[in-house]
């Protein structure tokens, strides 16, 4: 048992540290087995040295954090432990410089994890990217902050957002309205995104110039889309001959991204993902970047990391 302590800059600081009822600190204790303890501005690890070491290295990269202006939520703390292996200090450094864009309130939009980081990266510099993993690590919202983004520094002239209207267990007939009616309630999550970074009354101005269309996949069919940012959302339910329609679209000075979690899909009668397909037969073409992200990458509450990790194990179980 050994004991070693790091001194934070203020009793402010460690509060923000500790978190609400000291819950931060707390996942860490159980996480590597330790007792840490705060006397005003320092903070006691005591412990197996292992164990006290890769505390120490959470905590200074906690701090990093804290200083770069973000909040310690429950997540983070649970990530940065996860992560404790390698280079934190450059890891830190990488995501608290990878800032996209701001929400209506004033919230910097950035990336929470590393995998979350080399996917805005790659959209930077490549034509086309794929992001592919399960649900809750913001495939979709940071696609959508890279393009409103772009679209703020005119880098382009539309945003063009779509979505295959798979039936996952409802039929579309059964629904009220005309067909945009219908589909709306597939498309109501990139609606959410783009309300969150432009505020409703923006936007609607920008549907109306058509600057911005957010729209069913089969509505692409017979387009050559120029000078735009394109997202395909939930490309695991599109067919092999949708997901080919929709990336022969690509135009002059335009940007695509497909998103997608092949553990997800909803096509019936058993039909093959046009997404896995793809997958394997552009693998290998220069300018289109393949992400995948796992479990570590998950931002939502950390009951979704266990639900994935549980469904995980289960498949593995069927497979043997």
């Amino acid at each position: 048992m050994i004991e070693k302590t790091i001194t934070v800059e203020s009793t402010e600081q460690a509060s923000s540290l500790f978190g609400d009822f000291d819950e931060n600190i707390d996942i860490l204790q159980k996480l590597n087995n330790v007792v840490i303890l705060s006397r005003g501005t320092d903070i006691k690890v005591s412990g197996d040295e292992v164990n006290v070491d890769k505390t120490i290295k959470s905590l200074e990269a906690l701090l990093t954090i804290i200083n770069n202006g973000e909040r310690i939520t429950n997540q983070t703390v649970r990530y940065v432990s996860s992560i404790v292996n390698e280079d934190l200090s450059k890891c830190i450094k990488d995501l608290a410089s990878g800032g996209i864009c701001f929400t209506t309130n004033g919230k910097l939009i950035r990336p929470k994890t590393l995998g979350q980081k080399r996917y805005i990266d790659a959209i930077a510099k490549n034509t086309i990217v794929f992001g592919i993993g399960p649900a809750g690590t913001g495939k979709t919202y940071l696609a959508v902050a890279m393009a409103v983004k772009a679209f703020k520094a005119h880098e382009i002239n539309k945003i063009i957002l779509t979505r295959p209207a798979v039936e996952a267990g409802e039929k579309l007939g059964f629904l009220p309205g005309d067909l945009q009616d219908k589909v709306d309630p597939y498309l109501r999550p990139l609606y959410d995104a783009l309300f969150d970074m432009l505020g409703a009354e923006i936007f609607q101005k920008h549907m109306e110039k058509g600057t911005i269309e957010v729209a069913p996949l089969a509505y692409m069919r017979g387009r050559t889309l120029d000078d735009a940012f394109i997202i395909l959302d939930e490309a695991q339910n599109t067919t092999s001959e949708q997901i080919k329609m929709f990336l022969t679209r690509l135009g002059n000075g335009s940007k695509m991204v497909i998103t997608g979690d092949i553990t997800q899909i909803d096509l019936p009668n058993a039909k093959r993902s046009g997404l896995i397909e793809a997958l394997k037969i552009l693998n290998d073409i220069e300018d289109i970047y393949i992400q995948k992200f796992d479990d570590k990458d998950v931002v939502r509450h950390k009951l979704v990391q266990d639900i994935i990790k549980a469904y995980e194990k289960y498949q593995e179980k069927g497979r043997e």
